[in-house]
């Protein structure tokens, strides 16, 4: 994918008094009149707590040695890693990166850095996530987190292959590989795809400089996650990069059966630029009619995903904690009643996951949805 100046799509106007103007509107008057931060709160410190404790104390555990006698907890320590990963990246992480842990912008960049510690880079996904993702969703070219290569179709817009027909059923075991695959090759290759398209310069960096942070980055990583456990866990090499397999297996996988059905569904609008580069609808709009939200009413999904099943919300207000998505979810479903713009929830993470394959098999069978 390579996003040139001219391919970069415009939005409509929004319009006077417009669905995101009230939504906006409400929103904000429900934190001033409850006297709200929209940041992070009490909940927040300790889920933040016990989040990094997933990943820390099993590490700890191994790296001392306290596991050696058992091989079965061994490898169960570094599957809590792997959960451990994925609640860090939701609910801490996540946040973070998008300035809404706390007004501090320091200590945004501190726990966003988080990313660094877990095998990714975090201007990476600034880039990937906060700028292309959350600008242009579900348009072909431009949004990475529906560009998986050639061996997944996505999106409508893109080339069906014979072996399309099929990925609704390998998908999942691709899904497995995605995070070993970003922690070695992909973080490279989006540093040289962003230095082509000039988005290194609005984070302030330059390509050798994002290179040489990236190489010290996974080299720091490498001896944590790797070294250190082969000299001091009492455990054959091998069974702490059978460990380590494991644990990024977990994390892949559990990421994209989160992020995946919240925008690959049936629901989805997937609309398309004209020859213009010019979108028929809004940015708000947009986002709306290319996202949904799922188990609503699951708490241990809203607790650990960091209300990342509330999506439509996530991406109207990334900027708000995502602690308070439940109420905004409130308001944001109102007045889309009030405007009549389609609003998709999925009331389980099950039916959820079953509509994401549905849709997997429906653009590997057919060019157009």
């Amino acid at each position: 994918m390579s996003v040139t100046k001219k391919e970069i799509v415009k939005f409509a106007p929004k319009g006077k008094d417009s669905f995101y103007d009230v939504v906006k509107l409400r929103v904000n008057d429900y934190f001033a009149s409850n006297h709200i931060s929209p940041y992070s709160d009490s909940s927040m410190y300790v889920k933040t707590a016990a989040m990094l404790s997933m990943y820390f104390v099993p590490y700890f555990v191994i790296v001392t040695g306290l596991a050696h006698s058992s091989i079965l907890l061994f490898y169960g320590l570094w599957l809590l890693m792997g959960f451990g990963i994925v609640g860090i990246g939701c609910s801490i992480m996540h946040d973070s990166n998008h300035g809404a842990y706390t007004k501090s912008k320091a200590v945004n960049n501190f726990l966003g850095s988080l990313l660094n510690l877990l095998g990714g880079y975090s201007l990476n996904w600034k880039i990937q996530h906060n700028i292309l993702h959350h600008t242009y969703t579900n348009i072909e070219g431009l949004d990475e987190d529906i560009d998986a290569g050639p061996v997944l179709r996505m999106s409508p817009d893109k080339p069906l292959l014979w072996f399309h027909k099929y990925q609704h059923l390998y998908a999942w075991a691709v899904y497995c590989i995605m995070n070993l695959y970003w922690i070695t090759f992909k973080d490279y290759r989006l540093l040289n795809r962003y230095k082509k398209n000039n988005l290194l310069k609005k984070q302030n960096t330059t390509w050798l400089k994002a290179v040489v942070e990236l190489s010290l980055l996974k080299v720091v990583y490498v001896v944590y996650i790797l070294v250190l456990p082969v000299l001091f866990s009492h455990q054959p090499w091998y069974h702490v990069v059978g460990g380590f397999v494991v644990m990024h297996v977990v994390a892949g996988f559990s990421l994209a059966c989160i992020f995946q059905p919240a925008h690959v569904v049936e629901t989805s609008d997937f609309s398309s630029p004209t020859d213009e580069r010019k979108m028929e609808n809004n940015w708000a709009i947009h986002q709306v009619l290319n996202t949904a939200d799922f188990a609503p009413n699951n708490k241990l999904v809203c607790w650990y995903i960091g209300g990342l099943n509330f999506q439509i919300e996530h991406h109207l207000f990334p900027q708000i904690c995502h602690v308070h998505y439940p109420e905004v979810a409130r308001i944001v479903a109102g007045v889309a009643k009030e405007f009549n713009v389609p609003y998709t929830v999925m009331p389980t993470f099950r039916g959820a996951l079953l509509a994401h394959g549905k849709m997997l098999r429906k653009l590997g069978k057919s060019k157009k949805i």
